[in-house]
């Protein structure tokens, strides 16, 4: 199959392009917004309370922000250091793929997952746009591989790191974790008819362990909420945290509820996976098509050669989140694993089957994603964001070379499939973080209006804004959350600065406020590309401005 030197070169290209990642600029809205709130947390020396912005924050529990907090105070308030804990977290996700597919099937079934679980789109991109999902869906596929290992080998270690896993997977992002993780443990209980281990002594300390893991999030939500039923959080007064998290979370997200409806599309997770599983999309649609059909020939019966938790879970889970007025296409990145272990078990499959038909035209589906790469890493480089700089050239040669010295070596049909696929992914994600994202986050108001604060020695606490409107890089970067002003208190101060659109100026201007000073920088929502924006002729047309004003 693949060697362990090959195996491990791959790891290594991966890592490589997570580590270019962490040094980009934060994204706006989460991932500078979560870096904020545990940026405040640092500097107000208050671990028990998440704000944002002037608002208290139930909406989602502590551990993200607390394991970026830590990251702080180690390494100091970076955009780097923020996302080091997801970082991890992916890793150990990426080790537990291995440990689960190895449980399951054998080492290479393991390999594959690993390979395909880091190198899935949406987990790429979640290592740079870093929100809870990296910690959440790390925790969650450890504490379903050791949970599964308890089953199997009845280890008392097994089910005590499982339960740790579940309690930190809880208190990074609540009920999610539970229900993913109890739905895939209860699949392979079902299946493998082991409900025998569920009446065991070892249970008990499980709950304990969980227990224990969950009660700092939990007393940080009775800290900041129960003790203060006057609290009014999103219009109602009397909440409790620990009810939220334990109760109303998962059904306001059903509902929309509290956080909103985006979308009642039923099938929006169906297609929103054709692109968040690439360069693996084809492989895993096939795989479980594939897994569906051995099923429901033998109609359910047990196999000790099979496993029934990646199909069952993921076809459970998929069918409820599609229910969720509220969806984001980062909710389907706590399944990345499960597919990744389905896919990697079919890829065994093709390879111990010699299923040469099907594996051509799943290689040819994979040459044609890679095509597509090579098109888009050439549009950017020489069009979209052209590069400017020898090494930035070198750089491309280096990686195209390398693509075509693997595509190009004889290997058999798996091997080339898995080959060809790793390398659609580290090129273009090796491009985006490299080049792309860094020159896209040029025109990111807040954080390009930041270089300049700083450039010019600017007091940051002397900077106002006039709206509530979110400013989470700039405060992230000037490592200081601008106050809000009323424009009546601003004509009262002297010798401060305001951040403002050109709405907000005008209205200045309209109040007899002058200044004497104004720094202007570009500002479009990145997170929200269009196509006149990356083409460079029509680019202007789509730029708002953002500015920086003088009060003298």
């Amino acid at each position: 199959m693949i060697s362990t030197t090959r195996y491990w070169f791959f790891i290594a290209l991966i890592v490589l392009v997570y580590l270019i990642g962490m040094f980009v600029t934060l994204f706006e809205n989460d991932s500078a917004q979560f870096a904020v709130m545990a940026m405040r947390m640092v500097q107000e020396h208050d671990f028990l309370s998440l704000f944002k912005g002037p608002e208290e924050y139930l909406d989602k529990p502590h551990m993200h922000y607390w394991l970026a907090a830590l990251s702080y105070k180690i390494f100091g308030i970076h955009d780097w250091a923020y996302r080091i804990p997801g970082i991890l977290s992916t890793l150990l996700g990426a080790y537990s793929c291995y440990g689960l597919g190895k449980l399951l099937y054998n080492k290479d079934v393991g390999r594959f997952a690993s390979l395909i679980f880091m190198t899935a789109q949406t987990m790429v991109l979640a290592n740079i746009d870093v929100r809870t999902d990296a910690v959440l869906t790390g925790f969650t596929i450890f504490s379903i591989w050791q949970l599964v290992a308890y089953i199997e080998k009845n280890s008392l270690k097994n089910i005590v790191l499982g339960a740790f896993g579940a309690g930190m997977a809880f208190s990074t992002k609540g009920q999610i974790a539970l229900v993913v993780i109890g739905i895939s443990v209860l699949c392979h209980l079902a299946y493998t008819r082991k409900w025998y281990r569920l009446l065991n002594w070892k249970l008990l300390v499980a709950v304990v362990v969980f227990g224990l893991t969950i009660a700092p999030m939990l007393y940080a939500y009775y800290h900041q909420f129960d003790l203060h039923p006057e609290k009014v959080i999103r219009g109602k007064d009397h909440r409790s945290g620990i009810f939220f998290i334990f109760w109303e979370q998962s059904f306001e997200r059903m509902s929309g509820e509290g956080v909103g409806k985006n979308s009642s599309d039923f099938f929006f997770f169906f297609h929103t996976f054709l692109w968040v599983f690439l360069p693996w999309t084809v492989l895993a649609l096939i795989g479980y098509w594939n897994q569906l059909k051995t099923f429901w020939k033998m109609k359910f019966a047990y196999r000790p050669n099979l496993e029934f938790i990646t199909l069952g879970g993921i076809s459970i889970l998929f069918f409820v989140i599609s229910f969720a007025q509220f969806k984001l296409p980062h909710y389907m990145n706590i399944l990345m694993p499960l597919y990744a272990i389905l896919s990697a078990a079919f890829l065994y499959t093709l390879f111990q089957e010699e299923k040469a038909k099907m594996a051509k035209v799943i290689l040819g589906f994979q040459y044609f994603i890679l095509g597509l790469v090579v098109v888009f890493v050439l549009l950017v480089s020489f069009y979209v964001f052209p590069l400017k700089h020898w090494y930035g050239y070198t750089a491309l040669i280096v990686a195209l070379a390398l693509t075509v010295c693997f595509i190009w070596k004889k290997e058999e049909l798996v091997a080339k499939i898995v080959i060809v696929a790793l390398f659609s992914s580290i090129l273009l994600n090796g491009l985006m973080n490299a080049q792309f994202y860094p020159k896209l986050l040029e025109y990111q108001g807040g954080s390009t209006m930041a270089e300049k604060v700083k450039e010019q020695n600017i007091p940051v606490d002397k900077i106002y804004k006039v709206s509530e409107q979110h400013t989470w890089a700039l405060d992230f970067y000037d490592k200081d959350p601008v106050n809000i002003v009323s424009i009546p208190e601003l004509k009262s101060k002297k010798n401060v600065w305001v951040y403002a659109t050109d709405q907000e100026l005008a209205q200045l201007s309209k109040q007899g406020i002058q200044w004497d000073d104004q720094i202007t920088v570009d500002q479009f929502r990145i997170t929200r590309l269009q196509i006149k924006f990356l083409n460079p002729n029509t680019r202007q047309e789509k730029l708002n401005k953002m500015h920086l004003v003088h009060l003298n």
